[in-house]
């Protein structure tokens, strides 16, 4: 659509409204006629007191802070999973741990807990740098 017709359309809106209301009104039609004109009148200067460039300026704001929003909630959804997923990746390292204690040598058992530290140490990174980059 274009700006004209979506001005059209606003203005005669805002007509109708009149109009309804001017038939609507208990008054003469003379009265009415009158207040109606002076109804147009002040819509005619509020329309032309309209600042495009200010509403254009207002309408980019309200759009980059929805976008930002969005952006910050895609990183506390990162965030959510991240932390998720280090709570199962301690997890799995724990059941390996527990699995090489009960059945392994102890070498795969000291194998098994470097796993388990370096995984638990790396999760740990990665939330900490994702609570950074949210700040």
């Amino acid at each position: 659509m274009s700006k004209k017709g979506d001005f059209g359309k606003f203005l005669l809106g805002g007509l109708i409204g009149v109009g309804i209301g001017a038939l609507l009104s208990p008054k003469s039609g003379k009265e009415n006629r009158a207040a109606l004109v002076k109804q147009l009148n002040n819509l005619k200067t509020k329309v032309s007191e309209i600042d495009t460039k200010e509403v254009k300026k207002n309408f980019e704001d309200k759009i980059y802070e929805i976008q930002d929003a969005l952006e910050d909630l895609d990183k506390e959804k990162v965030y959510d999973i991240a932390q998720k997923q280090a709570k199962n990746v301690k997890k799995k390292a724990d059941e390996l741990y527990e699995l090489a204690k009960e059945k392994g040598t102890p070498y795969v058992k000291d194998a098994t807990e470097k796993v388990r530290e370096k995984a638990i140490e790396v999760t740990k990174d990665v939330l900490a740098r994702l609570e950074k980059k949210d700040k």
